[in-house]
């Protein structure tokens, strides 16, 4: 049955959810071989590269493994259920969406300042180096569920501050600079919202936050983002596996 893939997700990592959707509808395995490259372009009316970005996702998150010359199977590992793996790396819209949420972000502030030493270091740049901060808050209709902060270099997007819309997607924003995150190094914390935060954006029943801080980095491994997410406890939670 032809599947083609309607999604606003770039292609690799929607064609990654639908194959690991595959193996669990097929009743697939560990040790059972996965469709060919030819099958399985020809279920989802995708390219072969995108598919093979895909299956290179799989790879990374073990959920498949490659035997030369044999093929691909599914590893031990996708018997393990994992509800919201917290290694997924995707947009924070991406992530609201995976829950059933239809977020709107409000823009607190956005501005260019240099980076203080600890954003400086977390984006390889030099104490003289700019960056612009954007503030932001996503709702779900009138709640507040996330609070986010992300720091860009300024160098990387050198178009005007109210030119852009900061409202939208920051990775896709990101990828029209060609420097769209590919991957991040993160760091996870149970917290309550810094005071300030609190008392100047009224959210005083926000509550206990999962916070999330990453670099992420294009392609060629460089740092193009700092982003400090504060998830609303009441709203998110996340799954491991450990191996």
């Amino acid at each position: 049955m032809d599947e083609p893939l309607r999604d606003s997700r770039t292609l690799a990592i929607q064609l990654r959810d639908r194959i690991a959707d595959l193996i669990r509808s097929e009743g697939l395995k560990p040790g059972d071989k996965l469709p060919t490259e030819a099958q399985l372009t020809q279920r989802f009316k995708i390219s072969r590269p995108a598919l093979r970005e895909a299956l290179k996702l799989l790879e990374q998150d073990d959920l498949i493994y490659v035997e030369h010359g044999r093929g691909r199977f599914v590893s031990a590992i996708s018997a393990v259920h994992v509800d919201r793996p917290i290694t997924v790396f995707e947009s924070v819209t991406d992530m609201a969406h995976h829950y059933g949420y239809k977020p709107v972000s409000k823009v607190l502030s956005i501005a260019e300042e240099t980076a203080d030493k600890h954003v400086a270091a977390q984006l390889q740049l030099t104490a003289t180096d700019r960056v612009i901060r954007i503030e932001r808050l996503r709702l779900q209709g009138d709640e507040p569920i996330l609070y986010c902060l992300d720091y860009v270099p300024r160098s990387i997007i050198p178009a005007r501050l109210y030119d852009i819309d900061w409202s939208g997607s920051l990775l896709s924003l990101l990828e029209e600079y060609k420097n769209r995150p590919r991957m991040s190094a993160a760091t996870v914390s149970a917290v309550m919202l810094p005071d300030e935060v609190v008392q100047r954006n009224d959210l005083r029943d926000f509550g206990p936050a999962l916070l999330i801080t990453e670099t992420c980095f294009n392609a060629a491994g460089t740092p193009v983002n700092y982003a400090i997410d504060y998830h609303r406890g009441s709203h998110f939670s996340f799954s491991l596996v450990r191996k």
